[in-house]
């Protein structure tokens, strides 16, 4: 199977910055996509970003020119470089991959389990 296991998160000031890891690990063949998704109290799951296997990238407007996607194809690994972060980019973050796992057929989705990141006023 596949595991996907986030760092990065935490509590920073309004203004700040913080840099989100998502590495995956298991039976995996391949990935595709990758991508950010976060999750405020009381509201569903938004996209943040996403990133294909040939890099390029797709932001949400609220994040965009604050936030960098990337991966590293080699270590299975996406990041989320976030700067001048406000109070509204308070939330849980979640990664996740679109990929193949060693003798299935297809891919499918996996999520991370979670990290929170705050941002006090």
């Amino acid at each position: 199977q596949v595991q996907l296991v986030e760092s990065g998160g935490g509590l920073v000031q309004a203004g700040g910055s913080l840099r989100l890891s998502c590495a995956a690990s298991g039976s995996i063949s391949s990935i595709n996509s990758m991508g950010w998704y976060r999750q405020a109290p009381g509201k569903q799951r938004d996209v943040v970003a996403t990133i294909s296997r040939d890099g390029s990238t797709n932001y949400a407007g609220s994040v965009k020119g604050r936030f960098t996607i990337s991966r590293d194809n080699a270590k299975n690994t996406v990041y989320l470089q976030m700067n001048s972060l406000t109070p509204e980019d308070t939330a849980v973050y979640y990664c996740n991959i679109w990929a193949g796992v060693s003798g299935m057929a297809g891919q499918r989705i996996y999520w991370g389990q979670g990290t929170q990141v705050t941002v006090s006023s």
